[in-house]
């Protein structure tokens, strides 16, 4: 796959005069000249990077490639989050959100009580619903093909986005099926894209340390690019802030670039605040907001077969998500209505927004709101995104 235009968004004529006076004698210059020509960085571009401290010339290399992308367009969804179950085999210790099979505090909702979720809010425009949940040990197939059907019955014109690669790669293991044969059922029942987690960092090293029961980075991997294959695009994300390393972090995110050149099918990348509140991981030192910002900068500079870097306000507060608008992002997920992987950790934010709220945050920062569809599409809110449910 080529790379994106990192284009015409941004007056050239009058910018780069400005950010040559301001950066050529800096440790950057020669990586300010390679974004300006719009060359591909290299691995040894993003260790420096990670490395430097001057976290405003980096800032400005990334919005100036977010603003070449998109201009001042800042992007949100009206989603609905749905966690099925929080009953769990992996046993992540940077996960708050697990339980075992049997432990206080484990959840499986039916498929009837999903389907009251959705029916709650069927009088909002609601344009995606995402699910995710633990890989359970023994729920069977037939639930999460039901599960999905249930929700496109009630909201046959939104997006339906379930089921993590690790989810996936788990259910094909107990029901004995191949990766393709469950991506192609959940296809059938109407899932249309797979959301990004479970990616965490990819580095052997720190995943022997956090959850080496979990999917492998090659697996991870695999099952994207086979999902891609089949027509279903997916999110990638990286967990970030907690025992890897910065040159872990790009090594990450060029594996993900690789696997973008081969199938062109991530949508959007979504760097993940780790919080430490009711994790095994609760002694090591939390991240700051340089580090927040610059890892989202890193990201835009590096992943330049990607459309899309999300700030996700509900791992980094609305702040900092609308200051890292200027530093690379492009998207601030959406409304969410009720978040639960992210607060069982400690998260401090809201867990919902609404569509007035996340317009406001994005005007405040300077930027023009746009509200799309889980695949950027735009969408009218009262034409597009309003669907006539049907109730069961």
């Amino acid at each position: 796959m080529e790379r994106l235009p990192i284009g015409s968004g941004l007056s050239e004529s009058s910018e780069l005069p400005f950010a040559a006076r301001w950066i050529q004698n800096g440790e950057l210059a020669d990586i300010y000249e390679k974004v300006v020509a719009r060359q591909r960085l290299s691995r040894e571009d993003g260790l420096r990077l990670f490395e430097s401290q001057d976290l405003l010339t980096i800032g400005f290399l990334a919005n100036l490639v977010r603003e070449r992308l998109h201009g001042q367009q800042t992007y949100w969804v009206y989603n609905q989050h749905i966690n099925y179950s929080n009953i769990c085999v992996n046993g992540c210790r940077f996960c708050a959100f697990s339980r075992r099979h049997g432990e206080e505090g484990g959840f499986v909702l039916s498929v009837d009580q999903v389907a009251a979720k959705v029916r709650e809010r069927l009088q909002e425009p609601i344009t995606e619903i995402h699910v995710v949940g633990g890989c359970h040990p023994d729920l069977p197939f037939s639930y999460y093909l039901d599960l999905v059907r249930e929700i496109k019955k009630l909201r046959p014109l939104a997006h339906i986005k379930a089921f993590t690669v690790v989810e996936v790669a788990h259910l094909a293991q107990i029901e004995r099926l191949s990766v393709t044969e469950v991506l192609q059922e959940f296809q059938k029942a109407g899932v249309e894209a797979l959301p990004g987690g479970g990616a965490e960092v990819f580095s052997t090293r720190v995943r022997e340390l956090l959850c080496p029961e979990k999917l492998s980075s090659d697996g991870w991997l695999l099952v994207a690019r086979q999902a891609h294959k089949l027509g279903i695009r997916s999110n990638a994300t990286l967990l970030y802030g907690h025992l890897e390393s910065p040159a872990e972090r790009v090594d990450h995110m060029l594996a993900l670039r690789e696997a973008q050149d081969e199938t062109g099918g991530f949508i959007t990348f979504i760097p993940l605040a780790f919080q430490t509140a009711n994790t095994s991981l609760s002694g090591v030192q939390g991240r700051t907001g340089f580090t927040d910002l610059k890892t989202i900068a890193v990201a835009r500079l590096l992943l330049d077969n990607f459309a899309h870097i999300k700030a996700y306000w509900i791992m980094l507060g609305v702040k900092m998500a609308q200051t890292a608008l200027y530093f690379g992002a492009d998207d601030l997920d959406g409304t969410v209505m009720e978040e639960r992987i992210g607060h069982m950790a400690g998260a401090s934010s809201a867990e919902a927004l609404t569509p007035d709220e996340l317009q406001t945050l994005i005007l405040a920062a300077g930027m023009e709101p746009v509200q799309r569809d889980t695949f950027f599409r735009p969408v009218r809110p009262e034409a597009d995104a309003v669907t006539e449910p049907q109730r069961a």
